[in-house]
């Protein structure tokens, strides 16, 4: 189904990771928790206690360049926060 685009890693969702036991994702616009749950569990093998999603808006980006601005667009997009069972984690690293 291709909900799950990719992982997101940053500092604040490394240390969530770390005290929360909650993991973020990038996924589709139009997918749901329900959905995003059932793609976690498959694909890690682990528990979905809870998800919370959220749209980050489309940004205007202006690059500074030689020749004068640059102007630019970032889409929106979709993120998902989830919150995995006491004891159970996900390692994102072992593909790198």
């Amino acid at each position: 189904m291709d909900i799950i685009k990719k992982p997101i890693i940053t500092e604040k969702v490394s240390s969530d990771n770390e005290l929360f036991n909650r993991y973020g994702f990038i996924v589709r616009l139009n997918a749901n928790k329900i959905e995003v749950k059932k793609e976690v569990e498959e694909m890690y093998g682990v528990t979905v206690l809870k998800v919370r999603t959220m749209i980050a808006p489309a940004k205007r980006k202006v690059k500074n360049t030689k020749k004068g601005p640059v102007v630019g667009k970032v889409g929106r997009y979709k993120k998902a926060l989830v919150d995995l069972a006491e004891g159970e984690s996900i390692d994102l690293y072992n593909n790198i």
